[in-house]
């Protein structure tokens, strides 16, 4: 009968071990491998992640941001309409809201400040985590700032399309007849640069948690799109991939603002055209359950 020496034993086990270790790595990489390609795409902005971190103030009491524990509650003012109203109201927004359109081709034509503050208050009744409301709208008007935005913002795009985006974005994106070439960066009479507070500073000048500033930001922008379209000014949304930090420091911005999202206002110029897109109907984006 054959009998296994301890050494023997010993090699054995360690055999076993390592074949075990190995076999559930591998399994645990091929798992991973979907994650591991997303992580390097090189496209992504590091200023367009969410990184909301929704216990950072709880690392220690010292660090603890200060509460309001009393806030006043008042009755809620509201306007009920009848249903035939509410038809109505819901058709005309829509109809509005359904002639908004991305437009690059934007007049020099100078538009009330009165309008973009509005505008502006307006967005800023978007909901926010925790009522945080961490957004800052930098309105730049003056012509040598938005001619070195534009010259950060073509640079950077220039390297996006040719490397960093990838064929298939390129390609997606020729329909509609764009490039990194922003003229109306120089020509609109307005820039909206909105940037998402990551967190903000307390009066006692310890960090505040912003809850979801990712989300709430967003949310903000909506609306604002939607207040240009109310008023009759065009827009077009702009995502400057890499361009954050530049155009922070441009901007003189807090290291704890980063750039969300970047929209030239204005008038339509005379000469503007867009492309002929439809819009999928609504048993195409809504489900009933």
């Amino acid at each position: 009968m054959f009998f296994l020496t301890p050494v023997l034993v010993a090699v054995v086990c360690i055999l076993i071990v390592w074949i075990f270790k190995n076999g559930d790595g591998s399994s645990k990489r091929r798992k991973g491998e979907p994650r591991a390609r997303a992580e390097v795409r090189p496209w992504v902005d590091e200023d367009l992640k969410d990184n909301t971190d929704l216990h950072q103030g709880e690392e220690g009491a010292n660090d603890r941001q200060e509460s309001e524990e009393d806030v006043e509650h008042i009755p809620f003012s509201h306007t009920r309409y009848p249903e035939k109203e509410m038809v109505k109201r819901s058709q005309e927004f829509y109809a509005l809201l359904s002639k908004r359109r991305s437009v690059r081709f934007i007049s020099s034509e100078q538009v009330p400040m009165e309008v973009i503050d509005n505008v502006i208050k307006t967005a800023g009744t978007a909901p926010s985590g925790a009522h945080t409301e961490p957004w800052t709208f930098v309105v730049v008007k003056d012509p040598d700032v938005k001619h070195k935005i534009r010259e950060i913002i073509e640079e950077e795009e220039e390297i996006n399309y040719l490397k960093r985006m990838g064929r298939q974005w390129v390609t997606d994106l020729k329909k509609l007849r764009t490039n990194w070439v922003k003229e109306y960066l120089d020509t609109a009479p307005v820039l909206i640069l909105i940037f998402k507070q990551v967190h903000g500073v307390a009066a006692s000048g310890k960090r505040k948690v912003h809850y979801y500033n990712e989300i709430s930001v967003s949310i903000a922008c909506g609306i604002l799109l939607a207040a240009l379209q109310n008023v009759g000014l065009v827009t077009v949304t702009t995502t400057p991939l890499n361009c954050g930090p530049r155009l922070r420091v441009l901007l003189g911005r807090p290291t704890n603002e980063k750039l969300l999202m970047l929209l030239p206002v204005g008038y339509a110029s005379k000469e503007a055209t867009v492309p002929n897109l439809t819009r999928k109907p609504v048993d195409q984006i809504r489900v009933i359950v």
